[in-house]
């Protein structure tokens, strides 16, 4: 089952946000969190965050171990531009856009074979 969560209306540009976001893809999500600490990206620690929110989600309302949970989708799309007033030479108008993101992290368990493989074993 998936476990979803997402952060909305990050001060990061996505095009920043995709580059971390990138290198997460398809990881364990307590792996992917302890790279995460060590990146010195500031869009790092909101998908961290987000990582976290959908891991916590995953414990506590469905009961599921933090171990086997990976990261099966992770995307950062674009959100609402802010644009600010920019006054130029010779009285032109130079808008400086101000770019957000959302960050939606899916989670899914999926079991180890070893630990399936032993299962089995012990059982017969």
């Amino acid at each position: 089952m998936e476990v979803v969560a997402q952060t909305k209306f990050t001060g990061i540009s996505a095009q920043k946000t995709r580059l971390v976001v990138d290198e997460v893809r398809g990881r364990q999500a307590e792996e992917a969190l302890a790279l995460l600490s060590y990146m010195p990206q500031s869009a790092s620690k909101v998908v961290a965050k987000t990582i976290k929110s959908a891991l916590s989600n995953a414990v506590e309302n469905f009961g599921y171990d933090s171990k086997d949970m990976y990261i099966t989708k992770i995307y950062a799309d674009d959100a609402p531009i802010r644009k600010w007033r920019r006054f130029g030479a010779r009285g032109r108008f130079k808008p400086w856009l101000r770019r957000s993101s959302h960050v939606t992290v899916v989670l899914e368990e999926r079991v180890v074979a070893s630990k399936a493989v032993a299962g089995k074993a012990s059982s017969d």
